[in-house]
């Protein structure tokens, strides 16, 4: 894509995105992840206001008297977009391809993040880390963003969910919230890694998914390549073949929910068909609901 190109879709993308960024911006996003991030900053004698919970048992037992851990709230957030940029992203059978779904969101949430004076910063994975950008603020840093992910052409082909969380753990030293924006296709098995990231971090899982994927469209016999391995893979076509694709692909769904489920991350589903705004909004106003109840 040229760079005039590339200028023309990110003025494009900001102008589309900032009706839903007020939406997110709505005091749903920065609710959605209060308390988040916080840090220590001394201990002091309890009063009757303070929660039992926040008493620190060691100190309070050598001083004879109870005392409390005092955190104050950070001001910003750091956000971390862990965008998969492997060659089933090409894929789409609507307007718009994984990838192309992928840019916006990650444009809406990058956005929202700038909005609110909160670093953002992106990571983009095949079965390589493809390119690595420190979260920071400021406007210009958000379009730097937006442009890497129009324009960016990754090297490989293939996917490496644990080697992208793996690598993140390692590059956030503070507590951030982070987006991992995938389809999810993935021979290899993430869940470990996605636990023990989410211990230390704040992970939402975006899991993008074609309109084929959920129900094939056909009952006519087709050869279908896999663009990251280029094995052809031949539907026989017919009611029973398509019952059984029907039943693997939502098996398929269904490991992925579980695994999310298992780490306790949150998984949001966009549909690669719909617009990327309502699962998002429901989210973060969930998100919120659930702050409110904490």
């Amino acid at each position: 894509m040229l760079p005039s190109e590339i200028s023309k879709q990110i003025r494009l993308l900001e102008i589309r995105t900032n009706r839903m960024v007020d939406e997110i911006t709505g005091g749903a996003y920065r609710s959605a992840f209060k308390g988040r991030g916080i840090e220590f900053e001394e201990v002091r004698e309890y009063t009757v206001e303070d929660d039992v919970r926040d008493i620190d048992w060691n100190v309070s037992a050598r001083m004879g008297v109870p005392y409390v851990k005092k955190y104050v709230e950070e001001r910003e957030l750091s956000v971390l977009l862990l965008v998969d940029v492997s060659a089933s992203g090409v894929f789409g059978s609507a307007e718009r391809n994984k990838r192309q779904t992928a840019a916006e969101l990650a444009a809406i949430l990058a956005f929202s993040a700038a909005r609110n004076g909160d670093k953002v910063g992106l990571l983009m994975f095949s079965d390589r880390i493809e390119l690595y950008v420190p979260p920071k603020s400021g406007r210009s840093h958000t379009l730097r963003l937006i442009r890497e992910m129009l324009a960016f052409e990754p090297v490989s082909k293939g996917t490496n969910i644990d080697l992208a969380l793996r690598e993140s753990a390692q590059l956030l030293k503070k507590r951030s919230v982070v987006f991992l924006l995938s389809d999810l296709i993935d021979a290899q098995n993430f869940e470990m890694s996605l636990k023990i990231l989410n211990r230390k971090h704040d992970v939402i899982v975006a899991g993008i998914v074609d309109p084929t994927e959920k129900r094939w469209p056909s009952l006519l016999p087709v050869m279908v390549e896999d663009a990251e391995t280029g094995r052809q893979i031949r539907f026989g076509g017919g009611k029973r073949a398509l019952k059984k694709l029907d039943e693997a692909f939502d098996a398929a769904r269904r490991a992925r929910r579980e695994v999310c489920r298992r780490a306790r991350v949150d998984l949001v589903e966009i549909g690669n068909n719909r617009d990327v705004l309502l699962p998002m909004v429901e989210f973060f106003s969930r998100r919120r609901r659930q702050a409110g109840r904490g």
